[in-house]
């Protein structure tokens, strides 16, 4: 039996720890290069990664009720609105849904309100003309209907039609 003195034994755990630390980047970087088979078995289909093409979803929040205590936002008044402001600028479609919303207001209030969702998707390709148009239906809800402000949400994903 082969015995070491106690500084060559910690010299040998020493090194037996930094292998063992090391090992797990390996092991990890193995997993971007999953087989073929483990990859068909995971919850999502294999071809669903390269689906689509790159897009941009923007989310627009717009709220209906007025800081000034005026009448909301009827429904009239938003479709009218996204028939002037919105679909001249995206004609090949959108997305709207009904919603509630809650924020915090200029004094600190927080403020409950029936609101609207816009779902903007377009080609990445086109981001930066689409964020002007964006910017300027922004700007004009908040002036005709007395707005603090529209939320947007920018988000980058695959889409396929």
């Amino acid at each position: 039996m082969l015995t070491l003195k106690p500084r060559v034994r910690l010299a040998a755990v020493g090194a037996a720890f930094v292998l063992a630390a090391a090992t797990p980047v390996a092991a990890y970087a193995a997993l971007d290069d999953e087989p073929a088979s483990a990859a068909s078995s995971a919850s999502a289909p294999a071809s669903a990664v390269s689906r689509g093409k790159p897009y941009v979803e923007t989310r627009l929040f717009f709220g209906t009720q007025r800081p000034d205590g005026g009448p909301p936002v009827t429904d009239e008044q938003f479709m009218a609105f996204v028939d002037e402001e919105v679909t001249p600028s995206f004609p090949s479609g959108l997305t709207i849904q009904d919603g509630r919303g809650q924020w915090r207001d200029r004094n600190g209030t927080i403020e409950r309100e029936r609101s609207y969702e816009l779902i903007l998707l377009y080609p990445v390709s086109e981001a930066r003309v689409q964020d002007a148009r964006i910017e300027r239906i922004r700007d004009a809800y908040e002036r005709r209907y007395a707005q603090e402000s529209v939320a947007r949400a920018d988000e980058t994903t695959r889409v396929d039609f």
